[in-house]
């Protein structure tokens, strides 16, 4: 997906897409439902408690928020059983995580020694870490996953451009399932490179065909019906399936997506990152959960997600429907 084409998702597929499991780890927000309204500031995630403990050892701080995440979304979409063993197809389950700095501390770690005391000074248990793929790798080793796993690295739109990927991969038969993470941990590295203090944030989704959905009674809380990603945002929308007959009851997006003209006047908008901090490669999955979250509600209308805009190398819009 390059910064100057756009890609599509048919609205019409014969196989439709649906979430059905919702995990995070992100302090100060119990529940995707918080993030719809004023944040409480307090509760949640405790990463001083929540990222100890023997399974916990020799990973990288990313992997380990990564894989509280997803326990939480594999039990609410009803994939685990008492002991936290999945209970899915392993064999064709996928993983796509999505973040930009999420090992990067690692690998400055790891250049830091060699630069002072050679290879010879690296320890092979840290090596695994400054892997690329490293936390996706994690989350398939701890639930037996050997579906396709990968990881998107793509800015500002990663967490969107992920989703995509999994919704692909299940409409194309690649996979029964997929789970989706957006991660970012905070420390001094993902500091210094965003120029602010960064947010440990880390979500997680399950998504399913419809149909194996309801064969096995799991909840559907929100379908994804179109996405695109393209230099402008006015054409990102257009491609996702956006227009004025579109009735869009929740815009989650910051301001630079005024190229969306007069399209959402008037639509309610909540900017994640304004209330939490800077989320790069989660912001996409967390807003993925906070519209699921609006649909299960009172909802009147969809939910639109957009990343990017004049300020980067492309715009992404997801749009979310009942």
């Amino acid at each position: 997906m390059s910064g100057t084409s756009t890609a599509r998702m048919s609205n019409q597929s014969s196989r439709k897409v649906v979430v059905t499991g919702i995990g995070l780890a992100l302090p100060g927000v119990a529940t995707c439902g918080a993030l719809l309204g004023p944040l409480p500031g307090e509760g949640g995630f405790d990463p001083a408690t929540g990222l100890v403990g023997r399974e916990m050892r020799h990973k990288d701080r990313a992997s380990r928020l990564a894989l509280r995440a997803v326990e939480s979304a594999l039990h609410d979409a009803g994939l685990t059983d008492a002991y936290a063993t999945f209970t899915g197809v392993a064999n064709s389950t996928a993983v796509v995580v999505s973040t930009n700095l999420g090992n990067a501390d690692s690998v400055c770690e790891a250049a830091d020694t060699i630069a002072s005391e050679g290879v010879r000074g690296l320890s092979p248990l840290g090596l695994p870490q400054t892997s690329s793929n490293v936390i996706a790798s994690w989350v398939a080793i701890r639930y037996g996953l050997r579906g396709p796993n990968l990881t998107v690295c793509n800015g500002v739109t990663s967490g969107l451009d992920a989703l995509a990927w999994a919704r692909t991969l299940v409409v194309a038969g690649r996979a029964e399932a997929a789970v989706v993470v957006g991660v970012e941990p905070a420390n001094e590295v993902a500091t210094k490179l965003l120029g602010e203090q960064s947010t440990d944030a880390a979500v997680a989704v399950v998504l399913e065909p419809a149909a194996a959905a309801a064969s096995r009674g799991a909840r559907p809380r929100a379908t994804i019906a179109g996405y695109a990603r393209a230099r402008d945002l006015a054409v990102a929308l257009a491609s996702a399936g956006v227009t004025e007959k579109k009735s869009v009851g929740l815009w989650l997006g910051d301001e630079a997506g005024a190229g969306a003209g007069q399209l959402l006047t008037g639509t309610l908008r909540i900017d994640l990152e304004a209330q939490l901090g800077p989320l790069s490669g989660a912001l996409g999955v967390l807003q993925c959960a906070a519209g699921a979250a609006y649909l299960e509600g009172d909802a009147t209308g969809d939910v639109l997600a957009t990343a990017g805009g004049p300020r980067h190398d492309a715009a992404a819009a997801l749009l979310l429907t009942p």
